[in-house]
């Protein structure tokens, strides 16, 4: 497929990601924080370091890495209610998500028995919430352990190179990278692929909505989700120095 075959509606190509920036330091009080702006979605990452780890973890000498998140009210088109009466399945995944995928950026082993406890708060939402938020988080998780490996409270090997994330699927037959609402509204295919900078794969969530998929079109979306990646990893290199 060429550049020219696919059009779509916001004029980007087929391998082309939204525009993406973070801002650092985003909230005054968390250990780390960042806004990440990614097309139209807006989340807010924030770190807090606890001293101590849950009970079953006690005693261990490692430290614990786990993460919320929420869709505010108007992040949506129309108000999402706050989930007061207990999460919902959704919620749930993505924020085990989150925690699985950032706990692979980090030497728990070296951070003593701390817990690292990432907020991420969607903002505004027009798609690709999840990988925003672990691309996010790790900024927030990079920038909170800074101090504790500048002061040699914990030791450099604590922060892990970089991991992201991306959204790929097929839209009208046609492989594209970072769907937008509109274009994942109405996917063929949705997968979502969290990766570190070497290029290994820590997680890839995936279906078919319509009809399935062949072998060669998941190979294309990886290349792209690949490229994807490395394109935002070099973002969060620049914003982290």
């Amino acid at each position: 497929m060429t550049k020219n075959t696919f059009i779509r509606k916001d004029a980007r190509q087929f391998d082309e990601l939204r525009n993406i920036s973070f801002t650092p330091d985003y909230v005054l009080f968390p250990e780390g924080s960042v806004l990440v702006t990614w097309g139209e979605t807006r989340v807010l990452c924030n770190l807090t370091i606890q001293e101590g780890v849950p009970h079953w973890m006690a005693g261990s000498g490692r430290g614990w890495m786990t993460a919320e998140y929420a869709l505010l009210p108007r992040s949506t088109h129309t108000r999402t209610p706050r989930e007061t009466m207990g999460l919902k399945g959704r919620t749930q995944e993505i924020r085990r998500l989150i925690g699985r995928s950032l706990r692979m950026a980090v030497n728990l082993e070296e951070i003593g028995e701390r817990t690292l406890l990432l907020d991420c708060d969607v903002l505004q939402a027009d798609g690709g919430t999840r990988v925003a938020s672990v691309t996010g988080g790790y900024v927030a998780l990079a920038l909170g352990l800074k101090p504790l490996i500048a002061s040699g409270e914990i030791s450099p090997d604590a922060l892990k190179p970089p991991i992201a994330a991306v959204s790929v699927g097929i839209v009208q037959g046609h492989p594209i990278l970072d769907l937008n609402y509109a274009e994942d509204s109405q996917a063929e295919v949705d997968i979502n692929l969290v990766m570190t900078s070497e290029g290994q794969i820590i997680e890839i969530q995936g279906t078919a909505e319509g009809k399935p998929f062949s072998r060669a079109e998941l190979d294309h979306m990886l290349i792209l989700a690949e490229k994807g990646i490395q394109e935002v990893i070099a973002l969060q290199k620049t914003v982290l120095g």
